[in-house]
């Protein structure tokens, strides 16, 4: 089981959270895609740019941080937080 965990930020407070689960035997990376689309679906976002050091952070630590300066639309929180909390 793949599990994906999703909170939005603002002011160091949580404002929103979620979960997504994927269970197929796809690979790493189409589960994180496929989970990202369904978090900005679950909070109606614009899909989030994966700059250089977004990228670096998720492969390092399994965690990143998509901030303003990830989407191309404005957003009104600080930042998106995507975490792996299982993996297969």
């Amino acid at each position: 089981m793949f599990r994906l965990w999703a909170r939005i930020f603002k002011d160091n407070h949580m404002l929103q959270d979620t979960c997504i689960a994927d269970s197929s035997a796809d690979t790493r990376t189409h589960k994180v895609f496929r989970a990202l689309d369904e978090i900005c679906l679950r909070f109606d976002l614009s899909r989030p740019i994966w700059l250089d050091t977004s990228i670096s952070d998720f492969k390092r630590h399994g965690k990143v941080r998509f901030t303003q300066d990830n989407f191309v639309e404005s957003i009104d929180f600080d930042y998106l937080e995507i975490h792996v909390i299982e993996e297969d």
